[in-house]
């Protein structure tokens, strides 16, 4: 197959309608666009010439998409690139590898004994190199990274792994010879979900994701809005309750010092002297125990709370929670839902509120995505 070429803006809003919504007939395309079927025409060819888009018949087509030419669908080939995603923390880098519509056909992960650079992209490199040889045709990397992220290429900051400023795409780009972009793995999350998941063909949708950190990804007329403070402790400002804990990671009563994973764990270790893990103290809470229904029962009311502001300023359409702590969910529902009820006006429509226990492999087919994007979109990294 030859090699994508570049697109013109015209040219990528045809292939990002297909790509996310398709296949689509010429005469639905054309409506969604709002094109005539002569510029339809003009607009897909090289798409289809460059392999990108592929003429082809439909089972599930309706009628009028398998009656002549004009509507005759077009889709992409889900298995003609693979792309790759990583996604890494403080002790494990997690990879994947996905079709170009981001489904997950392979996974593969790697202890990290260090945080050096070098180190790093080396251990991406050989992890690329594993995963391209059982899975051909990669076309790019993705890189979600704890942190601030310049351009698609820099970490600025990253307090996991105590890094500023290193060039993460290009140290892995020169290790491997493929396409490297890098962004804040919140915001990779944000646009994968936007583009295949629980945001796809929303105008107005939320991302809040709990777990070690607080995270947050707003989008609006279908894009993510980037933020300059990404990532730079928007959960350890945000107070709900001035009078709630002090803890290490973040100011007394905030959404990082009531709901984040390390934090909840803290206040139960405070209190009892004894350390125990996320779900022991949900299977706590949940069995009445009185300091972890406790410290739970607080957590679930500042969720509520903050969903509600969100809702509040943002009227979305939907809100994902996700993130590997939304289990609070299944142990202080009520809580979360009676504080929604409290600080929304009592007419104010239902929040469209959808749960999503994500783990560290959602988070690198979000990477994997933003390598999808640097094909589509002809963004670039590294």
């Amino acid at each position: 197959m030859t090699d994508w070429l570049p697109l013109s803006p015209a040219e990528r809003s045809v292939a990002i309608e297909v790509l996310v919504h398709g296949p689509l007939s010429r005469t639905e395309l054309a409506r969604r666009l709002n094109l005539s079927q002569g510029s339809l025409t003009r607009l897909t060819k090289p798409l289809i010439e460059s392999g990108l888009l592929v003429e082809a018949p439909w089972a599930g087509a309706p009628a009028e998409a398998r009656q002549g030419r004009p509507s005759q669908p077009l889709g992409v080939v889900a298995e003609s690139r693979s792309f790759l995603g990583f996604k890494i923390t403080d002790e494990m880098v997690y990879g994947v590898v996905t079709s170009l519509r981001s489904d997950i056909v392979a996974r593969l992960d790697r202890p990290l004994t260090g945080h050096d650079p070098e180190y790093v992209a080396d251990l991406l490199a050989a992890m690329t190199a594993e995963l391209a040889g059982r899975h051909p045709a990669v076309a790019g990397i993705g890189i979600g990274v704890g942190g601030f992220v310049r351009e698609y290429a820099v970490v600025g900051e990253s307090p996991y792994l105590s890094w500023r400023d290193v060039p993460l795409a290009g140290l892995v780009r020169e290790r491997t010879g493929l396409p490297v972009v890098v962004e804040n793995d919140v915001a990779a999350l944000v646009e994968a979900e936007t583009w295949f998941g629980a945001g796809r063909g929303l105008d107005r949708f939320v991302v809040l994701t709990i777990g070690a950190g607080i995270g947050y990804g707003l989008v609006l007329g279908g894009r993510r809005v980037p933020c300059a403070e990404e990532d730079r402790g928007f959960g350890r400002h945000w107070i709900i309750d001035p009078q709630g804990p002090l803890t290490p990671q973040g100011e007394r009563g905030s959404a990082v010092s009531l709901l984040t994973i390390p934090s909840i764990r803290y206040q139960v270790r405070a209190a009892t002297g004894r350390d125990a893990s996320y779900e022991e103290i949900l299977a706590a809470a949940a069995a009445r125990e009185p300091m972890a229904a406790r410290v739970i029962g607080e957590a679930g009311r500042a969720l509520g709370t903050l969903l509600a502001q969100i809702a509040n300023f943002v009227m979305p359409q939907k809100i994902l929670l996700a993130g590997e702590g939304v289990g609070l969910m299944e142990v202080a529902g009520d809580a979360v839902r009676d504080m929604i009820r409290t600080h929304r006006h009592p007419l104010a429509a239902p929040i469209n509120l959808e749960t999503k226990v994500s783990d560290f492999h959602d988070w690198a087919r979000g990477a994997a995505v933003l390598a999808i994007q640097v094909l589509v979109l002809g963004r670039t990294g590294g």
